[in-house]
């Protein structure tokens, strides 16, 4: 386990490299915004359709994998938003703060250390998170908040949700990647050379971006953004790894990635979506901050953990 947190250090230092550099204002609030387009629309999509498009489909696309994934974090979606209404919240913040502890930093996070800290092996079990993350829960939450406010559900929310899904770098280039793969093209080598210089970007980008915009983090009360924190840190990796182990029985490196994935600390699309959508943000801010803080000491214990369970 020791080795592990040695493992990601680096990625961490990489986090408070971008956090120091803001707080002394050398990357400012705007220089952090176009780093994280940079990142989202070219170096991260570059990585994916590398990643997807180099594998074969039968190896991206294992439905036990996903359907325990999807089980687990539906647990954890339902429960928390429950408890939100039993403490009197809007349904609004209820199904924000749901999806706050199930949304992780998969695409900043565990696409740059869990194939590094689990082997290359790990990538298609990552991916096919992503996809369960970016194909159902970035609808979900969409479909619960318009359908809610409007008491219906129209063929325009149904539009607006496939004009966002069809405007998503990372939706758009995993599935062009799939669609390469199930068509068995091969990749040229000129193509392959540039995303990989493009994608090789990604990691040392989004880390630095997640450090500096933590500097910009709301300030404000800790109890609720430290239960959604707890929520996403350890609640989501431990209702994950009983669907996986106990209901769906599967392999132990594929319930350890499983795993893994789900203790990436609280995504930052999920202050967004809140923001957008007019729904009280602070509290995410401050869960986001909270469990990127506590993630250097939880990933690496639980990495540690599940490792040994297929070592």
């Amino acid at each position: 386990m020791f080795q592990i947190f040695i493992n990601t250090l680096p990625f961490f230092a990489l986090i408070m490299l971008g956090y120091g550099a803001a707080r002394i204002g050398l990357f400012s609030k705007d220089a952090t915004v176009h780093l994280t387009k940079f990142v989202f629309y070219f170096a991260l999509s570059a990585m994916l359709f590398k990643f997807s498009s180099n594998l074969a489909l039968k190896e991206i696309l294992e439905w036990d994998f996903m359907a325990a994934y999807l089980l687990g974090s539906l647990a954890v979606y339902v429960i928390t938003a429950s408890i939100a209404r039993f403490r009197s919240q809007s349904f609004d913040i209820a199904v924000i703060e749901a999806q706050c502890s199930v949304i992780g930093n998969m695409g900043w996070m565990g696409l740059a250390m869990i194939p590094i800290l689990l082997g290359e092996q790990s990538i298609s079990y990552v991916i096919m998170v992503l996809i369960v993350d970016l194909m159902v829960f970035g609808p979900l939450i969409v479909i619960l908040l318009v359908g809610h406010r409007e008491g219906r559900l129209g063929p325009q929310v149904l539009r607006t949700i496939g004009i966002g899904l069809g405007k998503n770098p990372l939706v758009v280039s995993i599935s062009t990647g799939l669609a390469w793969a199930a068509f068995e093209i091969p990749v040229p080598d000129l193509l392959n050379s540039f995303m990989t210089i493009l994608g090789g970007a990604s990691t040392p980008g989004a880390l630095f971006a997640i450090g500096a915009s933590m500097a910009f983090a709301a300030k404000g009360q800790f109890s609720t953004p430290i239960y959604l924190a707890t929520n996403k840190l350890l609640i989501h990796p431990l209702a994950v790894g009983i669907a996986a182990v106990l209901l769906f029985s599967l392999d132990p490196f594929a319930s350890a990635v499983m795993i893994s994935c789900a203790a990436m600390p609280v995504a930052g699309n999920v202050y967004m979506i809140a923001n957008h959508y007019g729904v009280q943000s602070e509290r995410i801010s401050i869960a986001i901050l909270i469990s990127t803080t506590a993630s250097i000491l939880s990933i690496s214990a639980i990495v540690g953990l599940v490792t040994g369970f297929y070592i």
